[in-house]
């Protein structure tokens, strides 16, 4: 028969037809046993003896591969032996730590934790426990290991504050998965509570944790929260009473019923070899008539299913194998030697329902499939107890509603970082996914992708948490606006009062100031300066094609052709009396009518530069979000305006400035007519004053600081600007000449000739 221990041991023969067999051990494996074992394979200690019936590799390893003998094991669970090229005959009614591991992978991830410690006793169970989880988790993804930490075989003193300092290291990891005997499970327990930090962490055990009393025992609130794992597993019907109805007298079969006897009730049978281990005080002798459940504390082994499978799986496989080999029943001769890879055949092809009726087969590597219970150690009222929250049977079911937390209700965070904010970017840490640094989203960039940020096209802006984008506000120049208003009063009072001299100058038509005024050019001028003004109601209208094409024939042509009558007027003057210096006979077109030619060919090349144009680059409205687009997103706006920039402007104004500058050059030249002679000295003030308001323009629109109203601050500038100096020449050359029409008409008056002296 093949069972858990699976070594080949002195004991005596078992019958002839299992000759070559392995013995069946249920029971831990007593001291005489362990020396037995001890001599089989001398490389193990005492300690590896003892937990070798639930824990360990090497018991395999003490039979040679080469022997071909099946093994069957109800308690080893290390994750080597699932290896078929080292373990081909080992066979398992546990599943193996790998798929524990698998458990308690799924079991952190579900809780919401990203970056645990790990903390194993030296030795396979423990390393091999730890091995398989890091594997799991990597497998799993989304689960980093902040560090791992073993306990030496042999600890010293302060050891386990050590180790409860190092997971302070990385504080934030409060969930530590346990891969640890009882005992160390135990002491660090202790040693977090010594520091203080009971329900600082969250532990998460192992099946060799699974819901045992003593690591918790007098440490309920270290162990608070809890979550343990164990192999499904049921009591036996009827096992109990079978095991404490055992007696000396009726189980003699049993080679160490006699020690379990002593242990169990604490005495000594008589004949009975002196223990190794001294005792504290005198043991009273056994009397035979003691009873198991009721002179000693009973409770069913969680492992005695486990060992009932094995046997039974064991004798299913042996009677498939004899129904195989020997059809007429019995032994028979092909059964000697055994043939144990035909055996391992059987073995692996059995599938029934064991002891406590949950199913029994094993993989192609002879394990059992994964099946656990999921239990909380709930203690935080000081007298703790076990809860099963869930199970994990091909896959988690997981209660987290049942679970307690202390007196938090919510599950404890166990991250590297915490969640970054609104508009954040994870900017991940150098070799630890789990870990990140946050990022703000900063400008026009929005969070795009959790590590990623991206800039909003340029018709949109970010939220104002930068999580995604948003259309940017059109800006438009309102009627009502303080940027339209000022120009709009502005130009309307001018127009008032042009339209005033304009008609006052047509009703006095005949009269001798008009007449000497140059009516022709007087008209021209007056026209150009209604124009100018007017212009500031196109400039405040809200862009279209239509409005943007008026702009650019008209906002230069008003100055145009003002400029144009003042440069002719003041040119006619100057060349009239330059002229005179040198003879009596009058200069070239000097006459209204060349007057007239002159000052429509100079305002015409506006004119035409205007209409080219229109005609090479048709207009259009735009809304401009580069322009509006400020260091803070929540001021950004885009502005509506024509396709004109700064310099489109200054052109359609060039051949104006132009003509002004020429128009002022005259006027110094001119400066040296008499008095007498009627607008030479006003033309020149009025041209000085108009150079002084172009000169404060310059700086006023090209230094408008960079806003969403930069446009409108510009725009204000420039018909402010256009406005005045239109109301320069009205002021100084039409002005007084209105004041003496209107109040002082007698000095409006032709002169009577004088009579001839007499002879």
């Amino acid at each position: 028969m093949l069972i858990p221990s699976c070594i080949p041991l002195t004991f005596p023969d078992p019958p002839a037809q299992f000759q070559g067999y392995i013995p069946i051990f249920p029971y831990p494996i007593p001291t005489g046993a362990q020396a037995q074992l001890g001599a089989r394979c001398p490389w193990l200690d005492a300690d590896d003896a003892q937990l070798l019936p639930a824990r360990s590799v090497l018991i395999p390893s003490c039979i040679p591969r080469h022997s071909q003998i099946p093994q069957i094991s109800y308690a080893s669970t290390a994750p080597e032996l699932s290896d078929p090229a080292r373990y081909g005959f080992f066979s398992r009614v546990v599943p193996p730590d790998s798929e524990q591991a698998q458990a308690m992978v799924a079991v952190t991830r579900a809780l919401g934790w990203s970056y645990v410690a790990t903390v194993a006793s030296e030795g396979s169970y423990g390393e091999s426990g730890v091995e398989a989880f890091v594997q799991s988790s990597r497998e799993a993804g989304g689960l980093c290991i902040a560090q791992s930490i073993k306990i030496p075989r042999e600890p010293r003193p302060g050891e386990f504050d050590k180790v409860i300092g190092r997971l302070m290291e990385t504080s934030t990891a409060r969930g530590v998965v346990l891969f640890a005997n009882e005992d160390d499970i135990r002491r660090v327990l202790e040693a977090a509570a010594r520091a203080n930090l009971s329900g600082h962490f969250s532990w998460v055990g192992s099946d060799s944790w699974g819901a045992k009393l003593g690591p918790v025992q007098g440490l309920e609130l270290a162990a608070d929260g809890a979550i343990t794992i164990l192999p499904k597993r049921a009591s036996v019907p009827g096992f109990d009473e079978y095991f404490t109805s055992r007696s000396l007298e009726n189980n003699r079969r049993n080679l160490w019923f006699h020690e379990f006897w002593e242990e169990d009730f604490n005495c000594r049978l008589p004949h009975s070899e002196p223990h190794s281990e001294p005792h504290a005080g005198p043991v009273r002798k056994c009397t035979g008539r003691e009873r198991i459940g009721r002179d000693s504390p009973y409770e069913q082994e969680g492992k005695v299913q486990f060992v009932i499978d094995a046997v039974l799986a064991m004798a299913r496989a042996l009677h498939s194998l004899v129904a195989e080999l020997c059809p007429g029943g019995g032994l028979c001769p092909r059964m000697d030697p055994p043939d144990g890879r035909r055996l391992l055949q059987h073995i692996r092809g059995v599938n029934f329902s064991g002891s406590a009726g949950t199913p029994v087969s094993f993989n192609e590597n002879g394990d059992a499939p994964g099946r656990y219970d999921i239990f909380q150690f709930q203690g935080a009222n000081g007298s703790g107890s076990y809860r099963a929250v869930g199970q994990w049977v091909q896959g988690l079911h997981l209660q987290v509603d049942a679970m307690t937390w202390g007196s938090n209700r919510s599950v404890p965070p166990s991250v590297c970082s915490l969640p970054c904010g609104p508009g954040e970017k994870k900017t991940p840490v150098k070799g630890v996914p789990c870990c990140w640094h946050c990022e703000l989203c900063s400008g026009y960039r929005f969070l795009a992708e959790p590590q990623s940020c991206q800039a909003c096209p340029p018709h949109l802006r970010p939220t104002s948490n930068h999580t995604s984008c948003r259309p940017t506000p059109v800006l438009r120049l309102r009627w009502g606006d303080p940027c339209a208003a000022v120009p709009l009063a502005l130009a309307t009072l001018g127009l008032m009062a042009t339209a005033f001299v304009l008609l006052t100058f047509i009703k006095h038509h005949e009269t001798p100031i008009v007449k000497a005024s140059g009516r022709e050019l007087s008209y021209v001028l007056l026209v150009g300066i209604a124009l100018v003004y007017a212009i500031t109601f196109l400039m405040v209208a809200e862009p279209g094609v239509g409005v943007c094409a008026m702009r650019r024939l008209f906002l230069g042509l008003g100055m145009s052709l003002s400029y144009a009558a003042l440069l002719t007027k003041t040119n006619r003057i100057y060349r009239i009396f330059e002229q005179g210096k040198r003879s009596v006979t009058p200069p070239r077109f000097i006459s209204p009518t060349s007057q007239l030619v002159i000052t429509f060919a100079l305002s015409g090349m506006q004119l035409v530069g205007a209409a080219m144009w229109l005609l090479l680059r048709p207009p259009h409205a735009l809304v401009d979000y580069e322009m509006g687009r400020t260091p803070d997103p929540e001021d950004a706006r885009g502005v509506l305006r024509c396709d004109m920039a700064e310099g489109a402007t200054l052109a359609c104004l060039a051949h104006a400035l132009l003509l002004m500058l020429t128009t002022t050059v005259y006027a110094v030249k001119a400066r040296g007519v008499p008095e007498t002679f009627n607008e030479a000295k006003p033309i020149g003030f009025a041209m000085y004053t108009t150079c002084v308001v172009w000169l404060a323009f310059g700086p006023i629109f090209f230094g408008a600081a960079r806003s969403a109203e930069r446009v409108h601050v510009q725009t204000a500038t420039l018909t402010v600007s256009m406005s005045l100096s239109a109301s320069v020449p009205l002021g100084l050359l039409y002005a007084p000449k209105v004041y003496v029409i209107l109040l002082h008409p007698e000095r409006n008056q032709p002169r009577r000739p004088r009579a001839d002296p007499p002879p």
